[in-house]
């Protein structure tokens, strides 16, 4: 008797493209520009020049935010051309200028006219310029995620954190500028995995790796160091800054009711140890020891609270 070619219990192949895939197709001839982050974190980084402009500085409110000082609060302003076959660069008076190719742009003079491949530098970022079409920004996007997001919650992986928390201590010690962390770990999460699975152990540090992130600036690291532990790298943050953020991330989880998928949503809290740079810190580790003492002092203490070390 002659086989069948598709078992009865079995779909039929279907070889049409995924819609993913389409969409992509789609964008082959739509070009547009980027920036792909050379030097500094995270590397690879692609990032898109919005139609009114890119404003580069250290002050939060710049789509770009460089966080150190050798970064002025209004640096430089990217544009698209009018003609869409250029981008045109304009040094804000920054203190320390803006490089490109290795040559510092004059500023109050006419923008500088860049073209496709062409690098940037401000302070110790370099960024080159690019104009891509969907596919190569996509391939660009998750090469980049590979190597610096942790798969499962979307934030930094334990590697790409750690460097920001050792580049911001450096910095920080050099110029004499406030520094804190904060160490969160989710409460009796053990109890999630033996009682509702590890799936939804897994979707539930996925919903409190994206509380986090909206939680906080864009000038702030977040990462997960591993299990239910993350960290958050706060630049130019005093102890009683960095206290009042953790007590605003404690509040927002112990209210939100996650949705697991699975139509039983869960409430889970955490504890949360802060720490500030001292003088005497030579490296990150030293600031997350203590951050580490004042999250044993919260889980000690009965959870779903904040402790700070004295």
């Amino acid at each position: 008797m002659p086989l069948e070619s598709t078992p009865p219990d079995q779909p039929s192949w279907n070889a049409s493209t995924p819609p993913e895939e389409v969409e992509l197709l789609e964008d082959l001839d739509t070009r547009a520009w980027v920036l792909v982050r050379y030097v500094g974190q995270p590397l690879g980084e692609v990032i898109p020049l919005p139609e009114d402009g890119l404003n580069i500085g250290r002050a939060p409110e710049n789509q770009l935010c460089l966080v150190e000082p050798e970064v002025s609060r209004q640096h430089a302003h990217l544009e698209v051309a009018t003609d869409l076959d250029a981008v045109m660069l304009r040094d804000l008076n920054s203190t320390n200028g803006v490089f490109v190719n290795g040559r510092r742009v004059k500023a109050d003079v006419e923008p500088l006219r860049l073209v496709t491949e062409d690098v940037i530098r401000v302070g110790g970022h370099a960024f080159k310029l690019k104009h891509m079409d969907g596919l190569e920004r996509a391939y660009h996007e998750d090469m980049a995620a590979r190597t610096t997001l942790d798969a499962l919650t979307g934030v930094g992986n334990r590697a790409t954190v750690l460097h920001q928390l050792e580049a911001h201590v450096e910095l920080a010690r050099r110029h004499h500028r406030s520094l804190s962390v904060i160490l969160v770990d989710l409460d009796r999460f053990k109890q999630v995995n033996d009682t509702r699975g590890h799936l939804a152990g897994d979707r539930a540090l996925e919903r409190v790796g994206s509380l986090l992130l909206h939680r906080l600036r864009g000038s702030d690291a977040l990462g997960r160091l591993g299990g239910d532990e993350f960290l958050v790298v706060l630049p130019e943050t005093s102890a009683a800054l960095a206290l009042t953020a953790a007590e605003d991330l404690r509040r927002t989880l112990a209210e939100q009711r996650l949705d697991l998928g699975d139509g039983l949503p869960i409430q889970i809290t955490c504890s949360l140890g802060v720490a500030e740079l001292k003088p005497g810190d030579t490296d990150g580790g030293t600031l997350l020891a203590r951050a580490d003492a004042a999250l044993y002092g919260a889980k000690a203490g009965g959870r779903n609270r904040v402790v700070s070390v004295p």
